[in-house]
């Protein structure tokens, strides 16, 4: 049964769900949880205030050259359980495996990045690559005592001993989280490396074979483009270094993409008009 709630505010272009059809097409989702939040809360007010930007996009991307093809749902909501993780995460893989017997790729609205997790579980990842845009590892076994948190969500989906893990972006890290990267050689590469080396990044994403799936914390941006966010950190990228990257992920069987840690409560907050572009730019692909 599908846990989510009905909303009659739904991201722009998108299609009621009782069209739903026997065909591929996308489901956008959110999830207003932000229940480990150690900095900046508001992650709950995510998904709405993304939606609310959305409308702002004209109905061609000229930076992709063309219209929406691939049809678009927005289910509403998950019903969580307020500072609940884990009967939040079993609603929401519960959720994701439905979206998968109706052929929609889950398009998912954070909420904090634990939710990341929960979605992975419901894929089938042993040949898969998780791409991770973050300025932080997320890589620690535990935080504050807690398996399941924000800072954790890198080291519970490598539990689940996906492919590969790419991260790009990084730029706040503990010494112990570098050393678990390298033992179990996950790729990182940092801001300053990725703006260096920006072809030699869009080269390996173009690079990548067999299933991806896309994990986008929103504070990879420099908080000049993204100040809403749950643990902001300086010397990111700008969005267009992170558009470009996205749009090189065109062709490639992506299984799954979520945009998390946006903070906003301001309709027009810069945060929520980027990641909605971001959603907007890869269903586009």
């Amino acid at each position: 049964m599908l846990l989510y709630t009905e909303d009659p505010l739904r991201f722009a272009f998108s299609k009621d769900k009782i069209e739903i059809k026997d065909a591929p097409g996308y489901g956008i989702l959110g999830v207003p949880f932000d229940g480990t939040t150690t900095y900046k809360p508001g992650g709950r007010y995510g998904p709405n205030v993304i939606r609310e930007a959305s409308y702002n996009l004209e109905n061609y991307n000229i930076s992709a050259g063309k219209k929406l093809e691939t049809p678009i749902y927005d289910l509403g909501n998950l019903e969580i359980v307020p500072g609940n993780f884990q009967k939040t995460s079993m609603k929401l893989e519960s959720t994701i495996r439905e979206l998968k017997k109706l052929k929609l790729t889950p398009v998912v609205l954070g909420g904090e990045h634990t939710i990341s997790y929960s979605i992975c579980k419901a894929l089938d990842l042993q040949e898969a690559t998780i791409l991770h845009f973050d300025a932080h590892l997320d890589l620690r076994d535990e935080y504050q005592g807690e398996k399941y948190t924000h800072a954790t969500v890198m080291r519970r989906i490598h539990d689940i001993e996906p492919g590969e893990i790419i991260s790009l972006g990084i730029r706040s890290v503990c010494e112990a989280e570098l050393e678990f990267a390298r033992d179990v050689d996950i790729k990182y590469y940092t801001a300053t490396r990725v703006k260096d080396d920006f072809d030699e990044l869009r080269k390996l994403i173009s690079s990548l074979k067999g299933p991806i799936y896309v994990t986008v914390d929103m504070d990879v941006l420099d908080p000049a483009y993204a100040p809403s966010v749950g643990t902001p950190c300086p010397g990111g990228l700008n969005p267009q270094e992170l558009q470009k990257l996205i749009y090189c992920l065109k062709g490639k069987d992506v299984i799954g993409f979520d945009v998390v840690e946006v903070t906003s409560r301001c309709f027009g907050d810069i945060t929520s008009v980027s990641a909605a572009q971001l959603v907007y730019d890869f269903v586009c692909l």
